[in-house]
């Protein structure tokens, strides 16, 4: 695995110029307040979900989440719009499982901005419908995740990646990305159910955030730490090239990845280690710090499948800040400029 500097750094000394400094500390307070949001709801069994017109799962969770990064970003940077996963249609009926699910997202929210009213979360869950493409900057938010765009900026988040696994109480995300002219150029990730690293898995060692800048590197650093205190730690992807060391991630969903397909190719590679299952971009995180090297995200046979945009973009720059290179499975790089999903690009793979 690869070695990560021992030196730790802060946002004054990774990056030089304050507007930078700005996007950056208020993109890592976001996560981190929607995670505090996340782990309450997940803690306390709040879990109360609904479903989509996709039939994919949103819980109280999804939706605090998205409202309290657009809240944290709008609120510093309004005029940067936001691409989101979700929007506040499932919250505005008048039955008694609507009032009750719209009950349990406003108290979440209120954990970490007691004054947020209803209508204002809903208004901030809606904020997340810009289209994304190749102008301007924009915010992506996963939960999947949300989108801003200001000036020529555009942010992306994803409210909670991973939200069967936050229900199945395993891995899930908080990702948040921001995208200028097409290009992924900030990326923050909340891993609040992650070790520090894979082979330390105790209760009191979960908790990992991890950050990129482009042109500044990748880190890592720890949720459980207030702003005041935040330390983060330069990390880089793997160099292993041995096969019998070599560990590959794969998603948990077999509909999100062919399975079988990629059993294959890693028999092929001589690679012996079990694959290491995880939902979200948990997985960018693993590999951005080298403890996995190889990720493969396979179409499955007779399916055309367009990947979201929130899906991938924070995780993304993580790894290639990181020293890694992500690609579609024709050695293509991904394209965030074409709208809310890499409809030119099939498949994803990180190679080691």
């Amino acid at each position: 695995m690869a070695l990560s500097a021992p030196k730790v750094v802060t946002l004054a000394s990774m990056l030089g110029r304050q507007s930078d400094q700005l996007l950056l500390s208020n993109a890592i307070e976001a996560v981190r307040k929607a995670a505090i949001v996340c782990e309450h709801v997940r803690r306390n069994d709040l879990v109360q979900s609904t479903s989509k017109d996709d039939k994919s799962p949103v819980t109280v969770a999804d939706f605090a989440a998205q409202a309290v990064v657009t809240q944290q970003m709008a609120s510093i940077f309004p005029e940067i719009p936001l691409v989101g996963e979700e929007d506040a249609g499932l919250l505005r009926g008048n039955d008694v499982p609507t009032n009750s699910l719209r009950d349990q997202v406003r108290s979440a929210v209120q954990i970490v901005n007691a004054t947020a009213s209803e209508e204002e979360i809903l208004q901030a869950i809606d904020r997340g419908a810009h289209k994304g493409g190749s102008a301007g900057r924009f915010w992506v938010c996963f939960h999947n995740i949300c989108f801003y765009v200001y000036s020529n900026y555009c942010q992306t988040l994803d409210p909670i990646d991973g939200t069967k696994g936050f229900l199945r109480n395993d891995q899930y995300a908080i990702a948040l990305a921001l995208i200028e002219d097409g290009n992924v150029i900030l990326g923050v990730l909340g891993c609040p159910n992650l070790p520090s690293t894979l082979d330390k898995a105790g209760d009191d060692d979960r908790g990992c955030g991890f950050l990129a800048f482009k042109g500044h590197g990748a880190y890592q650093f720890s949720l459980a730490a207030s702003p005041e205190e935040q330390e983060f730690l330069p990390i880089r992807v793997s160099s292993t090239k041995d096969a019998e060391a070599t560990r590959f991630v794969e998603s948990v969903e077999s509909g999100h990845t062919a399975h079988d397909l990629s059993a294959r190719i890693a028999e092929k590679l001589q690679i012996t280690r079990s694959s290491v299952r995880m939902d979200s971009q948990a997985k960018y995180g693993v590999l951005s710090r080298g403890d996995a090297e190889l990720y493969l995200r396979l179409p499955r046979q007779g399916k055309r499948y367009e990947e979201k945009i929130w899906d991938h973009a924070a995780g993304v720059i993580l790894v290639e800040e990181a020293g890694g290179k992500v690609t579609d499975i024709y050695g293509k790089p991904l394209d965030f400029s074409l709208g809310r999903t890499l409809v030119s690009n099939t498949g994803i793979t990180v190679p080691y």
